[in-house]
């Protein structure tokens, strides 16, 4: 049997780049698109001499030039921390608007099936508590993280106007907060800011007094959904992520624990439209997708600082 063709839009970036190892591990050609803004050539520096692999150095805010047949097309390519959003604004919504313009564009020509990698962001600084897919969000469109959140929210819009209008085949992951190898440690979220302070026994930074929560959900599991979401019928949005919720204050004192570090709690000021929960609701992924996640929190944090470690 012919094997199947999988384009990967930021796939050098940290979740991109274990999608890549996903697919190829199910026997999937993957061509792996990423201009490295914020993704790395290291984290794909082990697929590089595969067969089944290709790396593509390009920006997919520009028209995509595929040769051959495509089956799939997994659109990944965005900054996806604040600090990396706030500091490239125009780049986030260019991404978010013409890169999914772009991707959905090369699937309709390819007739491939569609993912877009959405958000939680999408919910925004949420009224209804935990998220279902049918809540409709509580989102700031002019505030400092609006070019992210409205950037994928657009994202979602256009994805389901090719769905109804081209008839075409997509799939929506709305993905809750990720935590794993190749994260990067200075890309100014929660988990990777702690563990390198904790490491290096600086003084751990909370924004706000540590009350807001927050659900991560480790990387094997949050690919194994987007994977088993891939190649489902379903084609309205699709939370994944792990319903097991934790304050910020209660991540940090565990990271301090796991990793025996001298580091301080030290409080700062919330930034603007900081969410303060965020739990994902996955009864539709359990019943659709029978996934549900399965790595617990100390074995993923324990996973994660030894990657950290090591690097």
């Amino acid at each position: 049997m012919e094997k199947k063709t999988a384009i990967v839009t930021g796939g050098a970036g940290f979740l991109g780049s274990h999608l890549c190892d996903k697919l190829l591990e199910n026997n999937i050609e993957v061509i792996c698109i990423d201009n490295l803004l914020t993704g790395n050539s290291k984290n794909i520096e082990h697929l590089i001499d595969n067969d089944s692999f290709q790396f593509l150095k390009h920006d997919v805010t520009d028209f995509i030039n595929i040769k051959g047949k495509v089956d799939y097309v997994l659109h990944f390519a965005s900054p996806a921390s604040p600090i990396d959003y706030l500091q490239l604004p125009i780049q986030t919504l260019k991404v978010g608007s013409l890169g999914t313009h772009n991707s959905l564009g090369l699937a309709k020509e390819k007739k491939a099936r569609f993912l877009l990698a959405s958000t939680s962001e999408v919910y925004g600084d949420p009224k209804v508590h935990p998220q279902s897919e049918d809540y409709w969000g509580n989102v700031n469109p002019i505030g400092p993280r609006g070019v992210y959140d409205e950037a994928k929210r657009f994202a979602e819009a256009i994805t389901m106007a090719y769905n109804r209008y081209h008839n075409m085949s997509t799939r929506i992951a709305r993905i809750f907060n990720t935590y794993g190898t190749r994260m990067r440690p200075n890309d100014g979220r929660a988990l990777p800011a702690f563990i390198s302070q904790a490491l290096n026994g600086d003084d751990i930074t909370i924004f706000g007094d540590g009350s807001q929560t927050r659900s991560f959900c480790y990387v094997s599991d949050l690919i194994d959904g987007i994977y088993k979401l891939l190649l489902s019928d379903e084609e309205n949005p699709t939370n994944i992520g792990n319903p097991n919720e934790v304050t910020i204050e209660e991540i940090a004192e565990e990271i301090i624990t796991l990793t025996e570090s001298k580091s301080k709690i030290v409080h700062h000021k919330l930034p603007i439209d900081d969410p303060k929960v965020r739990q994902p609701d996955i009864s539709k992924a359990k019943n659709v997708l029978g996934w549900e996640p399965s790595v617990n929190r100390e074995e993923g944090l324990l996973k994660t600082i030894e990657y950290f470690k090591s690097i």
